[in-house]
């Protein structure tokens, strides 16, 4: 805006200038043009009056003029007399249009221009009393000539305007400037400037709260969207229409091992597997995509959707899901079924097959009482086996049970008289010790839990064996201890003998009649009642099994 000020007032300084000049020197040019006709009218009128009255050839001769060339003629053009030239050898100037207006009227005058137009040649003439002419003459150089003639100081004065309209309109345009450089912008109407802004600066305020407010808004949108996004438990990427991240949530960071300095890259730089870039290709040609992929031992599912705004793709978001527990839910309930199955068919087959030799006669009377006893045995195991199931959907279920204090020492003196006849029976000795503690819980399942405990180390004792309960209270919770001097378990099976229908030693569980099902039920029991179970086991010394419960739910 500076140098638009400036080349303006240099402008309209020069235009003044050149304006002034052409004035001034017209007006000077009429002005001398006017005199210098005046003065040679004056003198033709003296040399006139004097050629009336004497000689006039004698008096042309004495006179020595260089401004002026005076002709006498005779009434018929021939030239009697010429200061400049001879009067014998110039041609007859009887058409001449001074001559013509002074032979007719006594007086006359005419002007023509040299052959270069720089010189103007006024005439006038005047008639005689004894009827020849004089004519007095004088050159007046033209306009053009006037200009040529004052160029140099015409320049000097024009280069001097320059500078001084260069100084006079830097200055100006700063200082027109200068009030519009210090303008507040973010409070217009606190400016002290020209007047004629006002409508703009009461504008720019108007326009200022707007984008204030719409900042405004936009910034809550915006921590709104990055609370929600922050608190969410599933993965959330933004993408542009060419895969670069846009936003990122921190659950979707934890998963693809990055941090918020990945916005701006590509997403295939972020999460190099094949089967990612593959889904955002397919989600960006087909609007939906989805692909499982397991990081940390957890599994993940990837959700890919196109995003589209007036018909044309302008990104994709991303979501991701931690299915590691539906995973693994799907794959035990595939194995539980599968187990339940092969549980169930195990029994019905030696039910089956005692029933048809029994049935086609086949077996002898003394025999008669072993194949009924398989029958009921096996049938029992069946019933066992469907009680444990149905005992296991209970808890899986989750649903409230009735809830009583339930003094643990009294409880696990009842479970071991009741396993007394087992322990006789393995020749396994059972003790219980400790402190009266009470727990609220679910009488039943607490009394399955200690039993399924106690039958197992009974079974899994060695001839002449121990098994030592002890109750005891531990700060806020109770702690029963359940150990014995049996086999043990080895190490590598000792993660997963709470898993459902796994057997340490399938043969020695199957002729125990165990469902492989009694750990889980302990598992899942004590977990309903928001206690723990752990486990110390060492091949061949025996094992410990500790139960923790709350004293207040």
């Amino acid at each position: 805006m500076t140098k638009k000020i400036f080349r303006s007032t240099v402008a309209v300084g020069l235009a003044v200038l050149a304006a002034s000049l052409v004035i001034i020197m017209g007006a000077l040019y009429s002005y001398f043009g006017k005199l210098q006709e005046q003065q040679l009218k004056d003198e033709l009128s003296i040399a006139a009056a004097a050629m009336a009255e004497g000689d006039g050839m004698s008096y042309l001769t004495r006179l020595d003029s260089d401004n002026y060339r005076i002709t006498w003629l005779r009434a018929d053009g021939v030239v009697l007399y010429d200061t400049r030239a001879d009067a014998a050898t110039m041609e007859n100037h009887a058409q001449r249009e001074e001559v013509r207006q002074a032979l007719a009227n006594g007086a006359g005058e005419s002007s023509r221009y040299s052959n270069t137009m720089l010189t103007k040649m006024l005439y006038y003439a005047q008639r005689l009393p004894d009827g020849t002419v004089l004519r007095l003459s004088a050159s007046r150089v033209t306009a053009g000539a006037v200009l040529l003639g004052m160029l140099q100081p015409i320049l000097l004065v024009i280069a001097a305007a320059l500078v001084l309209s260069g100084l006079l309109a830097s200055r100006v345009s700063k200082r027109i400037v200068e009030p519009l450089n210090r303008l507040d912008l973010e409070h217009p109407l606190e400016n002290e400037a020209y007047e004629e802004l006002s409508p703009l600066l009461r504008r720019l305020e108007h326009q200022r709260r707007q984008i204030d407010q719409q900042m405004s808004a936009l910034r809550r949108r915006s921590e709104e969207f990055e609370q929600i996004t922050a608190s969410m438990t599933e993965g959330l990427v933004l993408l542009d229409n060419s895969g670069t991240v846009l936003s990122i949530n921190p659950a979707a960071q934890a998963v693809l091992g990055t941090d918020s300095a990945c916005v701006g890259q590509p997403l295939v730089a972020v999460e190099r597997d094949t089967a990612v870039s593959r889904a955002l290709r397919d989600a960006m040609e087909n609007g939906r995509a989805e692909t499982c992929m397991e990081k940390d031992g957890r599994e993940y599912q990837f959700d890919m959707t196109r995003i589209q705004a007036d018909g044309e793709t302008v990104g994709a978001v991303l979501l991701t899901f931690d299915v590691t527990e539906q995973t693994f839910a799907q794959r035990n309930r595939r194995e539980f079924t599968a187990n339940v199955s092969h549980e169930l068919k195990t029994p019905l087959q030696g039910i089956i097959g005692s029933a048809e030799l029994l049935e086609s006669g086949m077996v002898q009377p003394e025999d008669m009482p072993r194949f009924v006893g398989h029958i009921r045995s096996e049938a029992q195991r069946l019933v066992t086996l469907i009680n444990d199931i149905i005992r296991l959907s209970e808890l899986d279920e989750g649903g409230a049970l009735p809830m009583e204090p339930v003094e643990l020492l009294t409880l696990c003196r009842d479970t071991a008289a009741g396993l007394s006849a087992a322990a006789e029976k393995h020749h396994v000795t059972v003790s219980v010790t400790g402190e009266e503690v009470t727990v609220p819980g679910v009488r039943r399942l607490l009394s399955e839990v200690f039993a399924n405990l106690c039958d197992n180390a009974i079974k899994y004792n060695v001839d002449g064996g121990s098994v030592a309960i002890h109750v005891s209270r531990k700060g806020d919770n109770a702690c029963v201890t359940v150990s014995d001097t049996g086999i043990g378990i080895p190490a590598e099976h000792q993660s997963r003998v709470f898993e459902r229908f796994y057997r340490v030693d399938k043969s020695h569980s199957k002729s125990s009649g165990g469902t492989g099902l009694g750990l889980s039920i302990v598992k899942h029991a004590v977990a309903y009642h928001h206690g723990t179970v752990e486990l110390d086991s060492r091949e061949g010394k025996g094992t410990t099994f500790t139960v923790t419960l709350p004293l207040n739910q």
